[in-house]
């Protein structure tokens, strides 16, 4: 099993190293085979290339990988498109159809958490919704038309919508039988209509699971008021982006949680940080690697899951049973949860944990 691997900015490199350390443990007590390959993308890409993610990079990963492991990007800090600013994410996500940006966020008792009893999972859509960069074939959906206007356009397709609640029902089975749908549909009437009315639909072939619709803000404060409610959370792009960082946030840190980009249809599969590339801290040693370590072990349990390998999905447990056991150890956590142990430390920390489980 082949696995692309893409530091890019900032910390990815470090949070990357420590995560490898993570698989090659699962590989070689689970007798994986899998083997890696390095490829640029960011500002190495972009001072090398004059582009920050080449189409090249994306059609080997769709015809010669069975995973990707990106780091985090500095997309903020890029040129614009026009001159190679190329969004990293965005580019896997639109160029390989990756519509499922799965994130969970599950509070752990031995950790401070300001929500505890956490343990939901959010299916964003992530190829369209209010995201300019995504949203069109040609050109971008946000543009201004004179210097004091400014304008964006939403797209949501009944396509992209059936697709992640059907992912969002599938995924629910398997957990607490409960999905979430998240709208405003009180103002986006025809476009979250769109999206409310395809949950509806997709919900009769789940007659079994239990569902309800919440208008987004109201959300917002009933992940605070009472987030042990929750199982899978549907929502569309923009609402599930700023939902998720808020749950992973309640219960512990945005670095505490993995996060997923796939298509069950495809077979095709991303694992990215929920986090940004904290460039103020590059090159330190001292960043939490856990949420990369963490999207690692998701992307060895979903491909398990779609091809029917049972080592892949203990592989993924393990690795998620390992970090948990090493947090649970106050002396071993990173700087950011009040440790003193420092990104490669923690890295093989994990590593020895998978080995020995």
């Amino acid at each position: 099993m082949r696995i692309m691997v893409l530091p890019c900015d900032g910390i990815g490199p470090e949070i990357m190293g420590a995560t490898l350390d993570a698989v090659e443990a699962a590989n070689r007590k689970f007798e994986l085979g899998v083997t890696t390959e390095e490829e640029i993308s960011g500002f190495d890409s972009l001072k090398k290339h004059g582009i920050t993610l080449q189409d090249e990079v994306l059609e080997r990963a769709r015809e010669e990988f069975d995973g990707v492991i990106l780091g985090t990007q500095s997309h903020m800090d890029y040129p614009p498109l026009a001159e190679g600013g190329r969004n990293v994410s965005a580019g896997f996500r639109i160029g390989l159809d990756l519509y499922a940006n799965v994130r969970p966020a599950r509070s752990r008792s031995f950790l401070s958490n300001a929500a505890p009893g956490m343990d939901l999972v959010i299916m964003r859509e992530a190829t369209e919704g209010f995201y300019p960069d995504r949203n069109m074939y040609q050109g971008v959906g946000e543009m201004m038309p004179s210097p004091d206007m400014a304008l964006s356009i939403r797209k949501i397709t009944r396509q992209g919508s059936e697709r992640i609640c059907r992912e969002a029902f599938k995924l629910a089975r398997q957990r607490r039988n409960k999905v979430s749908a998240i709208h405003k549909a009180n103002s986006f009437l025809m476009t979250d209509g769109l999206f409310l009315e395809c949950f509806e639909t997709v919900s009769k072939d789940f007659p079994d699971v239990e569902t309800e619709t919440v208008i987004v803000d109201a959300m917002a404060a009933l992940l605070v008021r009472q987030p042990e409610k929750y199982d899978v959370v549907v929502a569309t792009n923009f609402y599930g982006d700023i939902l998720s960082d808020l749950a992973s946030e309640l219960s512990g840190s945005l670095g505490l949680a993995g996060s997923i980009n796939a298509n069950a249809e495809t077979g095709l599969i991303c694992a990215q940080a929920q986090h940004g590339s904290a460039p103020d801290i590059a090159g330190q040693n001292t960043a939490n690697p856990t949420s990369l370590i963490l999207s690692a072990a998701m992307m060895l349990t979903w491909l398990g899951e779609q091809r029917g390998v049972k080592k892949l999905m203990e592989a993924g447990a393990a690795m998620n049973s390992a970090v948990d056991l090493v947090l649970e150890d106050p002396a071993a956590r990173t700087r950011d949860l009040g440790g003193t142990t420092n990104t490669a430390e923690f890295g093989r920390l994990v590593a020895d944990a998978v080995g020995t489980a």
